[in-house]
Formats: structure tokens, sequence, C-alpha cells
């Protein structure tokens, strides 16, 4: 298996949908996102602003992918395919997503659904993330300093 972490294109932009729109927990359609103002052309415009999505690809086709809000400082989304999931291709985009974001921040930030049964969970605070708040409905807000 031969793993490649790279930044997203434009031309990614479908790809990065699909993989979004396969997930089973914390799933979205497509109309979901948009009904929440996430379409292709604002993901198109937020990497024209900056390199703010990255994708792993296993054996050249894309299974994953993270993307950062640099301006404030959050983690976005980070998303695996579930046939790619437990490879540690996670781990590995959210080293570079975190390295891109403490380049302008000294803490950062996600948010995600905070149920127990929600894997996201224990991923995130196996990374050294700390719940730091609830939000809204079931969500909570996550937290991480920059070390040292």
């Amino acid at each position: 298996m031969q793993t490649l972490i790279r930044a997203a294109t434009q031309d990614d932009v479908d790809t990065l949908f699909e993989i979004r729109t396969s997930v089973i927990q914390n799933h979205l359609s497509i109309e979901q996102m948009a009904e929440l103002g996430i379409t292709p052309q604002l993901l198109a415009d937020s990497m024209r602003e900056a390199p703010c999505v990255w994708i792993a690809e296993v054996d050249g086709q894309p299974v994953a992918f993270a993307m950062v809000d640099l301006a404030e400082g959050e983690v976005f989304a980070m998303f695996v395919l579930p046939s790619h999931e437990n490879l540690g291709l996670g781990r590995q985009l959210m080293a570079v997503a975190e390295a891109a974001l403490f380049e302008h921040h000294d803490r950062l930030f996600l948010i995600t659904d905070g149920r127990d049964e929600i894997r996201a969970n224990g991923f995130y605070r196996h990374l050294g993330w700390s719940v730091v708040e609830r939000v809204e409905g079931d969500d909570v807000r996550y937290q991480k300093s920059r070390a040292g």
C-alpha cells in the first residue's frame, strides 16, 4: 500500500464531496451540506484563497481528506472512506492540518458530534485534543494548544 498526502486542487472538489458523503457516522448528503452553505463553489473559493485542504491517496486513489479554516484556527473537516479506516490516514492528515494551523495560531479548535458512540471523539482525544465546551445540540468544541 503506497500512501501520499498532498494538497488538494480545484480538480479535487467533486472527489472531496464524494468522500464526505460516503461516511457512515456524521453523514451528510450533498443537499444537507448545501443547506449548511457548504457547496462546491464555496470549497473551490476557499482553496483559491489559501492552501486549506489535504488529500490522502492510497495507491493513487483519493480516500480521505482534511480541511482547515486558516483564519479561524479550525479543523473544519476530516473524513476517511469507510473502506480505508484504521490505516493511520486520519492521523497523518491531522498532523498536516495541525501544522498548518499552528503556523498562525497558538490554540486550535474543532467542533464535532459529542455523543459517546461517535468514534471521532476517541480519535481526537488520542491526538491530544480536549473538550472545552458543549455547543449546539450534541456538538462539542475540542481545543488543542501548541506544545511547549
